[in-house]
């Protein structure tokens, strides 16, 4: 075969049903696609004015309409920017993938202002139309002096027409003639809605237009009305934080999150170097801990948005913020919707995770009342912050903070501390105050305090903790009786006597409860008001509780727990149960006290199951009902 060589071609025959079915992942997308074409047209020409090359009228605005026509069946997108001569028209349009924008960047890159972003570098986001249109026009006049107006027209095949147009002023108008497939289109409220989502703070005023719907005045004439522009253009993010008010905060966060609530406070991202990056990250108030972690946070570019929870460059736990960022250095796919993943990304990705992190140092070490107002909500995504993320957990460890059974906030260095003495490396902790109530009496009579970890993300947590923070061990206050609470002064010297009331004691508690595997525990507590107490294995709970997380509901539970009820020699129930054991008139009544004490025991550790409620209630009320009598005799 003869040696040959060439250049590969690309026809529009076969490019445009690619770009019409697969480049653009939403349809929706040509809204932004067309308007953006429209500001970078204005931003073009701005930028010629600026350096003498165009002249305008000094009381001009610049504007973008997008007008709607149910009746033709049209969508148009007109601006006033830069235009385009007719060669201009064969380079930029004919020669698909060809950019404009990228043309004008090469020309004029030493003079282009740094507020002055063009968006498009394609050369493709115009071919986007033809996804809602069956034929597309341009109209187009340049600012070019002695420009001749020039009409485009093509059906979205490898066919156009171009002559003369009618257009008498500076700009571009794109018609849509709206295919069946973009209908939808047509009606106002959707294309506001579209509007909203792509273009809300985009630099130049875009106004939305009806022209199917104009109202008549009493003569019969078209009504005038004043149109007001759909889009900020100087959107907070923008503006220095110093210039910023605390009042604008919260509006801009309530206008764009649709949230009434005020946020908990915000991170303002406003960088030249090393990343051209600007944005506002917010905290907000959850609800409650149930609350899905589903923040929002809007990616734009040069104003245009991207992309909602893009996670290459908002790491997975910073998901439960919602907030802008606008960073036109993104290396974007060609359809302007995905990263391409590069080292960039990574970076910038790291960079945010890093001014979290030190907003949150700020907060801990110069308004730390606030910081512990404000852990309720902030906690889940630090504790899960700190699990996914090692460089994370490393800058913010030391402001970790837990509340205790006692109403104030401790670092985890703190809590140690203060409490070496009673309980070297040691957290005790709560996971319902309710429910764990008498555990926290026992500490706080003692003077003793437990941190309370009530949070879902809790139980992970603290096993992170122990594998990060060597030495240190956490235990639920129903876990164990700690030393601190044993009263070692009243312990009988006799063990031998010691280990008959055990063995009476576990024989009557087995009997009444009818469990012969109950395990029974004798202890001589500091308290003398409670008679028994369970303990459960905080090993075997674990274990319990995270069998119930991953197994299937049908399988039951892998790791049953080990209950132990703990008897309190101390308490005079237990006290007189010794002393009637042995008496036969007075088996019964044993009997229903062991079974009382056994219940409340259960209660303090959880809820009974139906039947144990119910005869702990009958159970109750004979009991109420004997005293009566006995009152009464």
């Amino acid at each position: 075969m003869v040696h040959e060589e060439g250049r590969l071609s690309i026809h529009s025959e076969n490019i445009l049903p690619i770009i019409k079915k697969w480049l653009y992942s939403d349809k929706d997308i040509f809204v932004r696609e067309m308007v953006s074409n429209s500001s970078d047209a204005i931003t073009k020409f701005k930028r010629l004015v600026s350096i003498g090359e165009a002249n305008v009228d000094d009381n001009e605005k610049f504007y973008i309409k997008v007008i709607i026509n149910k009746d033709n069946k049209t969508i148009q997108f007109e601006d006033n920017g830069i235009g385009m001569t007719s060669d201009e028209v064969r380079k930029y349009i004919n020669q698909i993938a060809f950019s404009g924008a990228s043309d004008f960047l090469k020309k004029y890159k030493d003079k282009m202002d740094e507020g002055s972003q063009i968006i498009g570098h394609f050369g493709l986001g115009f071919y986007s139309a033809f996804m809602v249109a069956e034929k597309v026009q341009i109209d187009t006049l340049s600012y070019m002096e002695g420009a001749e107006p020039v009409k485009w027209v093509s059906s979205g095949d490898n066919k156009y027409e171009m002559s003369e147009s009618d257009r008498k002023s500076r700009g571009t108008t794109v018609t849509l003639y709206v295919s069946e497939d973009g209908k939808e289109f047509l009606d106002e409220y959707k294309m506001k809605e579209v509007l909203l989502k792509y273009c809300a703070f985009m630099p130049y005023e875009i106004y939305l237009i009806d022209a199917s719907s104009k109202k008549k005045d009493e003569n019969g004439s078209d009504e005038k009305e004043e149109l007001k522009p759909l889009n900020d253009t100087n959107p907070l993010w923008l503006k220095k934080p110093s210039d910023c008010t605390e009042e604008e905060y919260k509006e801009f966060y309530k206008k764009v999150f649709h949230d009434f609530n005020d946020p908990l406070f915000w991170i303002h991202l406003n960088m030249d170097y090393p990343f051209n990056l600007k944005g506002i990250l917010y905290f907000p108030r959850l609800k409650n801990q149930y609350q899905p972690l589903d923040g929002q946070i809007k990616l734009y570019y040069n104003q245009v948005f991207v992309a909602d929870n893009i996670k290459e460059v908002i790491p997975e736990f910073l998901m439960l913020l919602k907030g802008t960022i606008d960073c036109p250095d993104l290396p974007l796919n060609v359809s302007r919707s995905y990263l391409q993943n590069d080292g960039y990304v990574s970076k910038l990705s790291n960079h945010i995770t890093r001014k979290v992190a030190d907003k949150l140092i700020s907060l801990f070490e110069n308004e730390r009342e606030n910081y512990n107002k404000y852990w309720d909500d902030i906690n889940p995504f630090i504790k899960f912050g700190c699990m996914r993320e090692s460089k994370f957990y490393e800058r913010v460890k030391d402001i970790i903070i837990f509340k205790t059974t006692k109403g104030d906030y401790v670092t985890l260095k703190d809590y140690l501390e203060r409490n070496k003495s009673k309980h070297e490396n040691k957290v005790f902790y709560v996971t319902d105050e309710k429910q764990q109530a008498q555990y926290v009496r026992m500490f706080n009579d003692l003077d003793m305090e437990a941190v309370i970890l009530d949070n879902l993300l809790d139980n992970h947590f603290v096993q992170f903790l122990e594998i990060n923070e060597k030495g240190v061990s956490f235990c639920r206050v129903d876990s164990d009786i700690s030393e601190s609470l044993k009263d070692k002064d009243s312990m009988k010297a006799d063990e031998e006597e010691l280990k008959k009331e055990q063995e009476a004691l576990e024989g009557l508690f087995k009997d009444a409860v009818g469990n012969k595997d109950l395990k029974v525990k004798v202890e001589s507590l500091k308290t003398t008001a409670i008679p028994g107490i369970i303990t459960l294995s905080e090993h075997s709970r674990r274990l319990h509780d995270l069998s119930r997380f991953y197994s299937p509901s049908d399988m039951g539970d892998m790791f049953p727990t080990e209950e132990t009820l703990v008897l309190n020699i101390n308490n005079s129930l237990i006290k007189g149960i010794l002393k009637m054991k042995d008496r036969e008139d007075k088996k019964e009544d044993v009997k229903i006290i062991c079974q009382q004490i056994y219940d409340l025991a259960m209660l303090s550790h959880k809820q009974l199951e139906k039947e144990n409620m119910t005869r702990f209630i009958e159970r109750s009320n004979r009991i109420l009902e004997r005293m009566m009598e006995e009152n009464l005799a």
